[in-house]
């Protein structure tokens, strides 16, 4: 018998004063169970970084053809493409090739490093991808903040995060390895 998802609740308010977005979400995330708790805070931290009222979590770990993260368009098109960890090439070539954007969000700093060194060349020609990278210090951090029931704060002014759970408090700053054509 399948071990199933374990299901976390999270109510997040949304300042993000480089977007003028201020809204608050009630999101449900299942964890699949080979996801850690790491890796599941790093997902609800992108999606804070790029939250609309159309940007939802996929069956992502538990569906190899969805990203982890996504905007559709009322037509069903994907425009926004959001992946964590260290994709291989031909995942990010089909990504890129089916929606308007796409965004990696990389952790684990030394393996991620390497897999950028060796992918660089290749990524540099999609004009429709982004490639951040967050600090093992950060990801530990906000790890330790999942619970089942989730009340957290993200700020976001000139590039850098504040998250919060009401205890913790946790500055991170992206590191933008490549930027999509047109963004800074």
């Amino acid at each position: 018998m399948a071990i199933k998802s374990t299901i976390f609740k999270a109510d997040i308010q949304i300042t993000d004063m480089d977007r003028n977005y201020y809204e608050d979400h009630q999101l449900t995330i299942a964890r699949h169970p080979s996801e850690n708790d790491e890796r599941m805070m790093v997902r609800l931290l992108a999606f804070a970084l790029n939250a609309n009222e159309s940007l939802q979590f996929s069956k992502g770990l538990s569906e190899e053809s969805e990203p982890d993260i996504w905007q559709k368009s009322l037509s069903d098109e994907i425009e926004v493409w959001i992946d964590l960890g260290q994709a291989d090439e031909k995942r990010i070539r089909k990504a890129c090739g089916r929606s308007r954007q796409v965004m990696i969000y990389t952790y684990q700093h030394s393996s991620a490093l390497a897999w950028w060194q060796q992918h660089r060349n290749k990524l540099e020609r999609f004009d429709n991808l982004s490639v951040f990278n967050l600090s093992d210090e950060a990801v530990r951090a906000i790890g330790k903040m999942a619970e089942r029931s989730m009340r957290l704060q993200c700020t976001i002014a000139d590039g850098q995060l504040l998250f919060s759970d009401g205890e913790t408090a946790v500055e991170i700053t992206p590191e933008k390895w490549k930027s999509a054509a047109g963004q800074v």
